[in-house]
């Protein structure tokens, strides 16, 4: 009987660890909207230190990269290791940013939610209708 209880539970431990390297391939969550001459991009971070994050703008293509600190070791087995200890996530910023010329407004990191905002300039030209 001991050796079903160990299969179950490696058979367990497997299944955790192919799910969290499929949620640090998808994850995370990101929401981005337009208002006002702000684009925001809102980025879930559950379980991440401010500390943890990186950010690098080039163009319009942002790179969000994370790492959890595994020091902290919960005492006992582990049983279920879903949540994601890594994020290298890029995103292509639906707006047009000249290489040089990033303008990023705010980020700020808070209870496991990252907020970047970045300015948009009014560019165009207006077309009068006759």
């Amino acid at each position: 009987m001991g050796l079903i209880k160990y299969m179950a539970k490696e058979a367990i431990k497997e299944i955790g660890n192919k799910s969290r390297e499929f949620y640090e391939f998808v994850l995370p969550a990101v929401d981005m909207h337009v208002d006002d001459n702000f684009l925001t991009v809102i980025i879930d971070m559950p379980g991440f230190e401010k500390q943890d994050i990186k950010l690098k703008i080039q163009g319009n293509l942002l790179s969000i990269k994370a790492e959890k600190n595994n020091e902290k070791q919960l005492d006992g087995s582990i049983i279920w290791n879903q949540r994601p200890n890594i994020v290298d996530k890029k995103l292509r910023l639906p707006i047009k940013i000249k290489e040089g010329e990033e303008n990023i407004e705010s980020a700020k990191f808070s209870d496991g939610v990252l907020t970047v905002k970045f300015a948009i300039e009014n560019s165009g030209k207006q077309i009068s209708i006759e």
